[in-house]
């Protein structure tokens, strides 16, 4: 009997393979993302897939395609905004562009050079040049270490300012952050949730980095506190010159904070440009339905709510064709057969949508 079953699981796994080789030769690839001068980030069709194993012998039978396909670049000293669905890919995108997860195919440029071609000795002096600020202040500290040491560890570490410098660096940092010298003996505990992402930020600005990514920053704090991190973010990207990937799902906060905006739905990009032109002129009917759910602080004021039908597809088994197409009221024929391809429309303005391949 554990023969048949141990035959049947790899003829699975062999259907399954067979399956993803004809997914994949039938996909178009995603427009090409050229570097240029300015861009300091260059993601070129990245994929990220999670394995899904069998139970009993631990074979792949499928994979979760959390990220499937994604292209952009980020210009040096400007803020992207990353937005979509809980579960489309945002975190994940951001996660493998740190080279926290690994890829599973594409390619990732900063300053040019391909940091999943890089060895261990020259990821390690790269890493002070690319940051994180989690999304939870509360999980994200330490709560053995004063702050004095959070902040000042990974300075030590990567040797950014002499030993005998490191006290004044770190009250330098923490001042710019908001912060006071006497909080350095202080503990994560003892701070509110707007101070311990300062904490956050400092810990992040400290080691000198050109590329923050903000994974939701402001979403566990209060609407007050948010625009108070949002202004600090803004402030110290004038004053240091930094470049954000800003992941939130605040399309407000997006609009005020960022200088393009991509929109993601299941894994793929849908919608990319810049902001005022994608909040002007949304193109895909994803992006208009998203952008409908903005809430507008007029009583009076009537909405024209783009209600969007049926579930969330899953990553594990996406829908042929248009990955939106099940939820879409613009569907066409195409749509369930095709992917669309991800093209410039308008100049800078990038879309995957059927309905604009003959513009």
């Amino acid at each position: 009997m554990s023969e048949e079953i141990k035959t049947t699981v790899n003829e699975t796994a062999a259907d399954y393979t067979a399956e993803q080789t004809a997914d994949t030769a039938a996909e178009p690839a995603a427009a090409p993302v050229e570097a240029k001068n300015d861009d300091l980030l260059v993601v070129r069709n990245l994929k990220k897939y999670f394995p899904i194993k069998s139970a009993f012998f631990k074979f792949t039978i499928g994979n979760v395609k959390a990220v499937d396909g994604v292209s952009f670049s980020i210009k040096r000293g400007t803020t992207m905004g990353l937005v979509g669905e809980s579960g489309c890919g945002k975190s994940t995108i951001g996660r493998t562009i740190l080279r926290l997860h690994e890829k599973t195919s594409g390619e990732v440029l900063f300053n040019g050079v391909d940091i999943f071609k890089l060895n261990h000795d020259e990821l390690r002096k790269m890493r002070p040049k690319l940051q994180i600020i989690f999304q939870d202040p509360y999980s994200s500290l330490s709560p053995r270490l004063p702050i004095g040491e959070i902040i000042g560890e990974a300075v030590r570490e990567h040797k950014i300012v002499p030993e005998n410098e490191l006290d004044a660096y770190v009250t330098r940092i923490m001042r710019a952050c908001g912060l006071q010298d006497y909080h350095k003996d202080r503990y994560p505990h003892e701070f509110s949730g707007g101070q311990r992402q300062r904490i956050c930020i400092a810990r992040a600005l400290a080691l000198n980095p050109e590329f923050i990514l903000c994974d939701e920053p402001v979403s566990a704090l209060d609407v007050s506190i948010q625009a108070q991190i949002i202004n600090l973010l803004r402030d110290l990207q004038k004053e240091f010159g930094l470049t954000y990937l800003f992941i939130s799902h605040d399309l407000s906060v997006v609009q005020h904070i960022s200088d393009t905006v991509g929109v993601m739905y299941l894994g793929s990009m849908a919608e990319y440009a810049e902001t005022d032109e994608l909040f002007d002129n949304p193109l895909h009917p994803y992006t208009k339905a998203l952008f409908s759910a903005i809430p507008v602080p007029d009583p009076d004021a009537k909405m024209n709510r783009v209600i969007l039908e049926g579930s969330i597809p899953s990553p594990a088994n996406p829908p042929k064709g248009c990955k939106f197409h099940t939820r879409c009221s613009q569907c066409m024929e195409i749509c369930s057969k095709q992917t669309p391809e991800f093209r410039e429309v308008r100049p800078g303005h990038f879309v995957a949508c059927h309905l604009y391949n003959e513009q």
